[in-house]
């Protein structure tokens, strides 16, 4: 009976700790390293595969290049797997803008940096958040 309670009592331990683990939020700060100039803003968004290159983000900032900076924190953001996008919109339309050929006008870049030849996709850009995170993006 006494094995029988501990094996009960550590079942209900396991259980709320997973619980309140999952219950927990996160700050993701983002930090563009890089920008050419100040004009405009930089517009910020934080995706999940669902979002990413489809819906505007589950969270978005738009700020100003300050000190050669642009930083933006997404507070209370739960565990999981998101990427980070980011445009230097420098004439302010609140969109990025394309040549004739579908090349990008204004600079922009992702979490992890990757190098790509072709569209970005989310697994190139993709991590994981358990812990508060800093990502420094360049453009």
């Amino acid at each position: 009976m006494k094995t029988l309670a501990i094996i009960i009592a550590f079942a209900l331990t396991s259980f709320i700790s997973h619980a309140q683990d999952s219950l927990k939020t996160y700050t993701v700060k983002v930090t563009i390293e890089n920008p050419l100039n100040a004009k405009g803003h930089v517009l910020i968004g934080l995706h999940s595969a669902d979002t990413f290159m489809k819906a505007d983000g589950i969270q978005s900032a738009k700020v100003k290049v300050i000190d050669g900076q642009a930083i933006a924190s997404f507070e209370n953001v739960k565990q999981g797997n998101y990427a980070v996008m980011v445009v230097h919109d420098e004439n302010d339309n609140s969109r990025m803008d394309f040549e004739a050929n579908g090349m990008p006008m204004e600079n922009y870049g992702m979490s992890n940096n990757p190098m790509l030849m072709g569209p970005p996709n989310f697994n190139d850009a993709k991590f994981e958040l358990k812990e508060d995170t800093e990502i420094n993006i360049r453009f």
